[in-house]
C-alpha cells in the first residue's frame, strides 16, 4: 500500500492474501441479509470489477514504445506505484497538480489503513467481550485489553517475520471458515430461503454496498506486487484466480450463513456460533486479528513518515504512537462493525478501488481504448461514484444515529 520500496515483496503478498480473504468476510453474512438476492449479485459482480479495474491500473504503469530496428511496439514499465500513476494522469492539467494528486493518494491510502486498523481493533474487542462474557467484562475494558497487546507495533522496525505470519493466519482463517461453513451445512434441515428478499431497505442497501466493496479492495497492493513478481506476464492469470476464488469463497460462507440463522445473522457471524464452539473459533479469529493488524498498521506509518510528513521532523515513535491511539480511539467512538466496514468501503474503498483506476485508464490511455472499453470503464466509474456518494450519507446518517 505504501509506494514501492517501503514494503518487502512477502508483506505485500500477505497483505494483498488478508485483503482478499480477510477477517472482514465475518461481515459478509450480514450485509447479505441487508441486501437481500441483490446482495448475491453483488458478490459475484464486485468481483468481476475489483478484477478489471486491478488489471487497468497496472496497465497503466506501462507505456508503449517502439523498438529501435524492428519497428515493434513494446510495453516498458516506466511508473512503480498508485502514487506514480496519479501523478502522471494529473501532469498538465493545472501547475503543481501533480504533487496535489499524489498527496491525496497517499493521504487516501492512509485513511484505508486506518480504518483497516481499526476495523481489526474492533474485532478484536468484540471477539475478546463475547470471550470474557461469563466474567462480565465491560467493553471497554476489553478494548483497552487489545489496545496493549498492540503496542509492541510501535517498535516495528521489519515486517518480514510478522507477514509470515500474517500468511500462516490466513490459511488457519480458510479452515475457521470451512468450519463454520461445516457446522452451517449441518443446519441444512431448518434452512430458510424467507431470509433472503427482493425487497429490502434502501439505507441498508447502500451500506452494504460499502461493505461488500470494502471486502475486495486490494488495489493499492497491486502495482508493487505485480512489480515483485517473477513473471509478471502471469499477474492477471493470477488476479483472476485470486478473485474467482475469493469470490466463491465469500458467496458460500454468506449464503449458508444466512440460510442457518436468517434475520438473527449477526455483525460478526462467529456471535451466532453455540456456546461450545464459539469460545475456541472467537480465540482463533482473536489471535488472526491482533497479528494482522501491524500489517497496515506498518504501511501507513510508513506513508505518514515518508510522504505525507517528510517536511516535518518527528520522531517515528510519536508518528507511530498517534496513530494507534487514533485507531483505538475510533474503535471506542464507532462501536458499530458492520457501518464502519461500510463508510471505510463507500469512502476509500469506492475510490481506490473502483474510480480513480478508471479515471487513469481512461486518461492515460484514452487512445489505445476500444470504444467497449471506454464504456465498461466509465460505466464502472459511474456506478462508484453513485455507490460512493450515497453509502457515505447513509453510513454517516446511521452512525450519528447511533452516537
Amino acid at each position: 500500500s505504501a509506494p514501492a520500496g517501503l514494503l518487502h515483496p512477502q508483506t505485500l503478498q500477505a497483505s494483498s492474501q488478508n485483503s482478499s480473504l480477510g477477517i472482514f468476510v465475518l461481515g459478509l453474512p450480514f450485509a447479505l441479509v441487508q441486501s437481500g438476492y441483490v446482495g448475491l449479485v453483488l458478490l459475484v459482480l464486485s468481483a468481476w470489477v475489483c478484477n478489471h479495474t486491478g488489471r487497468t491500473l497496472v496497465s497503466c504503469l506501462y507505456e508503449e514504445e517502439m523498438s529501435g530496428g524492428s519497428g515493434s511496439v513494446s510495453k516498458v514499465r516506466v511508473r512503480t506505484s498508485y502514487q506514480d500513476i496519479m501523478e502522471a494522469c494529473c501532469k498538465g492539467l493545472w501547475p503543481n497538480w501533480s504533487g496535489v494528486g499524489g498527496l491525496m493518494v497517499n493521504v487516501a491510502q492512509v485513511i484505508e489503513l486506518l480504518m483497516t486498523c481499526t476495523l481489526y481493533l474492533l474485532v478484536s474487542t468484540s471477539l475478546l467481550f463475547d470471550s470474557l462474557s461469563w466474567v462480565a467484562v465491560p467493553r471497554s475494558v476489553c478494548s483497552l485489553v487489545s489496545l496493549v497487546f498492540l503496542l509492541p507495533c510501535l517498535l516495528l522496525t521489519d515486517l518480514r517475520p510478522v507477514s509470515t505470519l500474517s500468511l500462516l493466519c490466513s490459511l488457519a482463517h480458510i479452515l475457521i471458515s470451512l468450519l463454520v461453513m461445516l457446522y452451517c451445512l449441518s443446519c441444512a434441515s431448518s434452512w430458510s430461503w424467507s431470509s433472503l428478499s427482493l425487497s429490502v431497505d434502501p439505507e441498508d442497501f447502500l451500506v452494504s454496498v460499502g461493505v461488500i466493496i470494502f471486502s475486495y479492495t486490494s488495489q493499492i497492493f497491486l502495482p508493487p506486487l505485480e512489480g515483485s513478481m517473477e513473471d509478471r506476464g502471469q499477474f492477471n492469470i493470477m488476479l483472476g484466480w485470486t478473485h474467482g476464488a475469493a469470490c466463491i469463497m465469500k458467496t458460500m460462507f454468506s449464503l449458508l450463513a444466512v440460510l442457518t440463522w436468517g434475520p438473527e445473522t449477526s455483525e460478526v457471524i462467529t456471535d451466532n456460533l453455540p456456546s461450545d464452539l464459539r469460545p475456541l473459533v472467537n480465540l482463533c479469529l482473536l489471535a488472526k486479528a491482533q497479528l494482522s493488524y501491524p500489517l497496515p498498521f506498518y504501511a501507513a506509518a510508513e506513508i505518514l513518515q515518508t510522504c505525507v510528513l517528510r517536511a516535518v521532523s518527528r520522531p517515528a515513535l510519536v508518528v507511530r504512537g498517534a496513530l494507534l491511539m487514533t485507531s483505538y480511539l475510533l474503535a471506542l467512538l464507532v462501536p458499530r462493525f458492520s457501518l464502519l466496514m461500510g463508510l471505510t468501503g463507500s469512502v476509500t474503498g469506492a475510490a481506490m478501488t473502483l474510480i480513480l483506476p478508471c479515471l487513469f485508464h481512461l486518461r492515460l490511455q484514452w487512445s489505445r481504448l476500444t470504444v467497449k472499453d471506454r464504456l465498461i470503464d466509465v460505466g464502472i466509474l459511474s456506478l462508484g461514484v453513485i455507490c460512493s456518494v450515497s453509502g457515505v450519507i447513509c453510513s454517516v446518517k446511521r452512525l450519528l444515529e447511533g452516537l
